[in-house]
């Protein structure tokens, strides 16, 4: 590893994640100066805020790695500086610095709508804002969640899972129902994931749920009995229930529109029966035009998440977008490279990484997995190019002192490495 004196690179990566962590773990093992703005004080994000609370020794692990990460002496980390439009600092404040990458992996800090009316009412949440809540992140933690008893989660992968685990270990609801366009067939969760809350699940309700779906089950192919089969096996090693809370599964429904009080207050939703029809080698969801009314409190939307638009690099589709035109090498750089579609060109030296190249794709693994790739990109881009002087790296880390939008947090996070479990406690 290179000491600051030295000839290296600089390299600014905004996001303190899995994937950017990653980055700035194998950059800097390869010599260069990494720089990390982080959003939050605390660094970890999806490993922080986005791992259920009670799975210490993940978290703590996770923590400990990148404690390590953040103390090596050719790191700097400043917490508590947003990036974006009309935040601390601006992408064109990072372009006049010089540096000789950025590299964004903010995650997806938006999320997703279905656009259905009656989405603003109260009694309406997103699982990302439930899951900043339950762990703590400022700005969230003490927001209210009115959420009555009986709550209703629209999507079926791991996120719900969590969320139905929070409901019923901590909130103590009577009721979470998970309502799903598609099948059986097509849930996400972890079968691992599900155990948290498996001895909670109405298998009463379960059975007779199939019983409903089983026509249009059979219709593609699908032998509901072996489905059936399949999710009750999966309901091994059930941590004990921690409330009579029951979770309910309903399946081929899609949500048509919110209904609510005349205080605007969720009292059901309306709902779509749905077919599947096959897509390729998957299934799609296809209106039945046939309608009913589900009675729920609240409505949490667990459909996935969008990037954070106001960063300002160009996207589409909550999405921000990357090179379209691919490369011979492995793994693919123009998967990684930030691309203008107005111009038609890449940004040069500006590169996505995590949640921030592929929204709401898979878990803290997947992310740091992600992070990889993209330094074995940036080490190809950065070997092409000379190197900069130790002066010269001073210099461009003055330029990023002296930004006037800098909170004074900045200041007094100036070398964390060999503090920052102290600056954490005091703040």
């Amino acid at each position: 590893m290179a000491s600051k004196d030295q000839s290296c690179h600089l390299i600014i990566v905004i996001g303190a994640g899995p994937a950017g962590l990653a980055v700035v773990n194998n950059l800097s093992k390869a010599g260069h100066r990494v720089v990390v703005l982080n959003r939050d004080i605390k660094f970890g994000g999806l490993a922080e805020y986005g791992i259920f609370p009670n799975k210490h020794r993940l978290r703590g692990g996770l923590k400990k790695g990148y404690w390590d990460i953040l103390n090596r002496e050719n790191v700097d980390y400043f917490g508590n500086v947003t990036v974006g439009k009309h935040k601390d600092i601006m992408i064109s404040d990072l372009n006049e610095i010089g540096a000789s990458a950025l590299v964004f992996a903010t995650g997806a800090q938006g999320t997703k709508t279905i656009g259905v009316e009656g989405d603003n009412a109260m009694g309406v949440y997103h699982a990302k804002d439930v899951v900043y809540h339950y762990n703590l992140l400022p700005g969230f933690s003490q927001r209210p969640f009115d959420l009555g008893q009986r709550v209703a989660i629209i999507g079926i992968g791991d996120v719900m899972v969590d969320i139905a685990h929070w409901l019923i270990r901590y909130k103590k609801v009577k009721e979470v129902t998970a309502i799903a366009r598609r099948g059986p067939a097509e849930r996400k969760y972890n079968p691992k994931e599900i155990r948290a809350v498996c001895d909670n699940i109405d298998q009463e309700d379960l059975t007779q749920e199939f019983s409903r779906i089983r026509p249009r089950l059979e219709e593609v192919g699908q032998n509901a009995d072996h489905l059936l089969s399949g999710m009750v096996e999966e309901m091994t090693k059930c941590e004990p229930a921690g409330s009579e809370t029951k979770l309910r599964f309903r399946f081929l429904f899609s949500p048509r529109r919110v209904l609510t009080d005349p205080k605007n207050r969720v009292r059901g939703l309306e709902l779509e029966d749905t077919k599947l029809e096959p897509k390729g080698e998957d299934f799609s969801a296809v209106g039945l035009k046939t309608y009913r009314e589900f009675a729920c409190d609240s409505v949490i939307f667990a459909v996935g998440d969008r990037v954070d638009e106001t960063l300002g690099l160009p996207f589409k589709n909550g999405s921000f977008l990357t090179n379209p035109n691919r490369t011979q090498n492995e793994p693919d750089d123009a998967l990684f490279q930030a691309y203008d579609n107005q111009t038609g060109r890449i940004l040069e030296g500006v590169f996505l990484a995590g949640w921030a190249r592929k929204a709401s794709e898979g878990l803290v693994g997947v992310a740091k997995r992600d992070g990889d790739w993209c330094s074995e990109i940036l080490n190809r881009f950065l070997a092409a190019r000379a190197p900069l002087e130790p002066a010269g790296i001073e210099e461009r880390l003055q330029k990023l002192r002296r930004l006037s939008t800098l909170p004074p947090i900045l200041a007094f996070a100036e070398g964390l490495q060999n503090s920052f479990v102290e600056v954490i406690e005091l703040i």
